[in-house]
């Protein structure tokens, strides 16, 4: 089933590959027109957006290598700067002028070589290590002092994806270690589900543009973990254009459907509760509101009426309790009683 889905998903990539890389094309020589002409010419670059739908469990710092029927950078024919860091501590047994004299007897397309005692004295400025970024299009390094080079290089060199490819020296074959770094693509598997591969030149054929972007999301697809279905999407874009979809994973339903099959009461009945506790706060709400508008009645009756005897015949004639009333005949008969007590005060007296 893995093997018919990733033929399919490859199947289904082709046509969409040749009508992202032709609408590139035609935005690219839209807006070569409108652009300024530069002195120096630069050779544009083809970016492979690569997500994946889980995030690596082991993020590596060294590049994976997917092989690319078009080279990027062709020592051979393009006048490519490459740069190589050697170890020069005592153990290692390599020194610059050994490496230099196997360079130029095999012909070794390698144009710098820098010690690592001197990447630690000359390059500890951060304009130094700027400088020495932008003058080189690849680096290498010897594989043994590759975890030392990330504190040595500064941010610069990871910003431009342009960390050195480890080669192992002990062995007689840098040529084609060299060779096969340059003809392939480079993935990083960071500690995100996003990444970015330069997977063609403009300069190159439109046909030979499609072969490449083909050649990297098979293989890209076949080095990542769990392979096709670690795989979201692919999107191709240009350095300032927008990222257009090549390939589209369908998203994964099977589980959530599965666990509304396995509790279709506790799902009904976490409904019922949650109508029940919104109708519930509704009817509490309401109540406030009914009681604020009341108030702010009573308010403006008050505030409205002038005089202060129309207040207390409202109070005595709506608001007063039986309580009250009761108090009130209490009084009135007291005051009855000495009334009747003068009277009788005053026959005597006469």
């Amino acid at each position: 089933m893995v093997g018919t889905a990733a033929t399919g998903a490859a199947m289904s990539t082709e046509t969409a590959v040749e009508k992202a890389v032709k609408a590139l094309l035609k935005w690219r020589d839209s807006q070569s027109h409108l652009q300024k002409p530069q002195l120096l010419m630069e050779d544009e670059l083809l970016y492979l957006i690569v997500s994946l739908k889980k995030i690596p469990q082991n993020p590596r710092v060294n590049p994976m290598k997917v092989p690319l029927p078009h080279p990027l950078i062709d020592p051979s024919t393009d006048p490519a700067e490459l740069c190589m860091f050697i170890d020069d501590r005592p153990k290692s047994g390599i020194t610059k002028d050994a490496v230099s004299k196997k360079i130029k007897a095999e012909n070794i397309p390698i144009t710098k070589v820098i010690k690592l005692s001197k990447l630690r004295t000359d390059y500890k400025p951060f304009e130094a290590k700027r400088k020495l970024c932008d003058s080189y299009d690849m680096f290498f390094a010897d594989k043994r002092i590759i975890p030392l080079l990330p504190r040595l290089l500064g941010k610069q060199f990871f910003k431009k994806k342009k960390i050195p490819v480890p080669v192992d020296l002990k062995h007689k074959n840098w040529k084609e270690q060299i060779e096969k770094a340059c003809s392939s693509a480079m993935l990083f598997l960071g500690s995100g589900t996003c990444c970015v591969v330069k997977v063609a030149k403009l300069s190159l054929g439109e046909k030979e543009i499609v072969e490449n972007v083909q050649a990297a999301i098979n293989g890209i697809a076949e080095v990542v973990p769990s392979k096709w279905g670690n795989v979201r999407s692919f999107h191709l874009k240009l350095l300032e254009s927008l990222a257009l979809p090549v390939y589209q994973a369908m998203p994964d339903l099977r589980l959530k459907i599965l666990a509304e099959a396995e509790h279709p009461t506790s799902s009904k009945e976490g409904k019922q509760e949650v109508e029940e506790d919104a109708s519930h706060q509704k009817k509490k709400k309401k109540k406030g509101r009914i009681h604020e508008v009341q108030y702010m009645d009573d308010e403006e009756n008050i505030n409205d009426s002038n005089s202060g005897a129309d207040i207390k015949d409202e109070i005595a004639t709506e608001d007063i309790s039986t309580k009250k009333k009761k108090s009130a005949l209490k009084k009135l008969s007291a005051i009855d009683m000495k009334i009747k007590d003068k009277k009788k005060k005053k026959r005597l007296a006469a």
